[in-house]
């Protein structure tokens, strides 16, 4: 991939690299920002073809998906205008543990960047959803990735919904939202995308020295079940309990009539029994 491939758009809010880079602002030298016109998913554009191991942070957004999926072989669908669909690609450390909680951490940067938007109402669902007032905005996959001689690397993919269409919003999944929805002018996507990075670059730097537990707090802030009855079922078993919050490694804490039962993410899903 190279620049070459960013694309334009008679959109006025067309996604564009050298606006997200100038957004970016003493940042954007971090980052390399590649847009695609459109593509299978962006996880699997860094995946498939891994860019050089150069220092920076590779990010992929596409304006339109294909094959966009989420967890548990879910489709992730988009639109062209009216989603932000990317990946990031970061590294870490040689040797270094498998990375916990790391779905948790992009979940905050998604949320501090569209607080400072100015949303309000903002929640996390774990492991991996960002809702607004109990409906889903954003969604988070990260999968891992080892090539030999190089670093090992996870793929941070997130979808965003920013105006959806009405049919979509009649046809998708109950209990979504946009931030349309939400915001009296809803900002252009470059905005958005760099105010998720400038956040991702401070809080993949802390995670990096500190790990999770740094961070866990600014997590429990916004933990959208806190103290709730809640269901989780999957991987062949089925848990209810009170949802106490997250360890230092990331996983549900969750309080049952058999003790306390610590969750890892993993393929389950989360539902409120209120």
């Amino acid at each position: 991939m190279s620049p070459s491939t960013d694309t334009a758009s008679p959109d006025a809010d067309a996604l564009s690299a050298p606006r997200i880079r100038a957004l970016l602002g003493p940042l954007a030298s971090r980052f390399d920002v590649v847009v695609l016109a459109q593509c299978g998913s962006t996880n699997s554009a860094l995946l498939d073809s891994p860019p050089p191991d150069d220092g920076r942070i590779h990010v992929v957004a596409s304006e339109q998906q294909h094959a966009g999926r989420g967890r548990r072989g879910r489709s992730w669908q988009s639109w062209p205008g009216a989603s932000l669909t990317f990946s990031v690609l970061w590294r870490f450390e040689a040797g270094a543990p498998v990375p916990a909680g790391l779905s948790l951490v992009a979940g905050i940067a998604v949320a501090r960047a569209v607080e400072r938007l100015g949303m309000e109402g903002v929640q996390l669902k774990w492991p991996n959803d960002l809702l607004i007032y109990g409906d889903k905005l954003a969604g988070i996959l990260v999968e891992l990735t080892q090539i030999r001689g190089r670093p090992p690397a996870a793929v941070l993919g997130i979808g965003m919904n920013v105006r959806l269409p009405v049919d979509a919003m009649i046809e998708g999944q109950p209990g979504i939202t946009d931030l349309a929805a939400h915001l009296p002018t809803p900002p252009e996507r470059n905005r958005v995308l760099a105010a998720i990075l400038t956040e991702l670059s401070q809080l993949l730097d802390t995670y990096a020295t500190a790990g999770f537990p740094a961070l866990r707090g600014a997590w429990e802030q916004r933990n959208a079940f806190a103290d709730l009855p809640v269901r989780i079922f999957g991987e062949g078993r089925e848990l209810i309990g009170q949802c106490i919050g997250v360890d230092d490694d990331g996983a549900l804490l969750l309080d049952t009539d058999e003790g306390r039962v610590r969750v890892l993410s993993g393929e389950v899903s989360l539902r409120s029994l209120q």
